[in-house]
């Protein structure tokens, strides 16, 4: 395994300690920046949604979401042996630690690629450091802000952009914790309230709530690492 997943989370608010993700989206690149897989849903974040205004996402809209404990296990295969990356990853990616830790699961420290970070070198000629800011300046054309999938896609260009004007850094943090030591990746068995069998109930923006595209279940079944609902 190897390449990048690309993330994006809206959130009800800006702190990862007191807010809650209300989406996430995942977009899995091989090594040669191809895609692989998208993962995009809603998220039930079991309390207020937040600022609707920034991500126009209604308390309406999170009904029938699954919580988060229902896609973590499928989040941790995702994100297992690859380089995260995220438009101001550390944000995106302080949320989906959080939320892993309210489940009882420690993320293991993964490297990280920041296309923010990246911007400020590859495109000189920005007016602004933000996703739409350098999304122009690398003339990419126009993409869904402020949703999860839209952003991380968005991210994913930008991230080829620069593949194509320069090659890419070595990601933060890549380097394992000591020589020769793997890192223990987590594994998560499928939650409780999700019953025997059956589909994840994934909520993609602008649907109604139902299985995954096509009726297939998300992995489930595996030994688990942690507990919790």
């Amino acid at each position: 395994m190897g390449g990048y997943a690309v993330v994006d989370v809206e959130a009800t608010g800006r702190s990862p300690w007191r807010h809650r993700v209300v989406e996430v989206a995942v977009v899995l690149l091989d090594d040669g920046l191809r895609t692989e897989e998208t993962f995009a849903t809603l998220v039930d974040p079991v309390g207020p949604v937040g600022p609707t205004h920034v991500h126009r996402i209604s308390q309406d809209d999170v009904v029938g979401a699954p919580r988060f404990r229902e896609v973590a296990p499928h989040l941790l295969d995702l994100l297992a042996g690859r380089v995260v990356v995220g438009h101001h990853v550390s944000c995106d990616h302080a949320f989906l630690e959080r939320e892993f830790a309210r489940i009882g699961v420690p993320l293991p420290a993964v490297p990280l690629l920041c296309t923010m970070r990246l911007a400020r070198t590859r495109l000189p000629a920005a007016t602004g450091w933000g996703l739409t800011a350098c999304v122009d300046a690398a003339g990419l054309g126009r993409y869904a802000a402020h949703t999860a999938l839209g952003d991380a896609r968005a991210a994913a260009d930008l991230l080829r952009h620069y593949g194509r004007s320069g090659g890419l850094p070595p990601a933060d943090h890549s380097a394992p914790p000591s020589a020769g030591t793997p890192v223990a990746w987590p594994r998560l068995a499928r939650a409780r309230s999700l019953g025997e069998g059956g589909a994840v109930p994934l909520l993609p923006r602008g649907t109604v709530p139902g299985p995954r595209p096509g009726g297939a279940p998300l992995p489930g079944g595996l030994p688990a690492a942690a507990g919790g609902e």
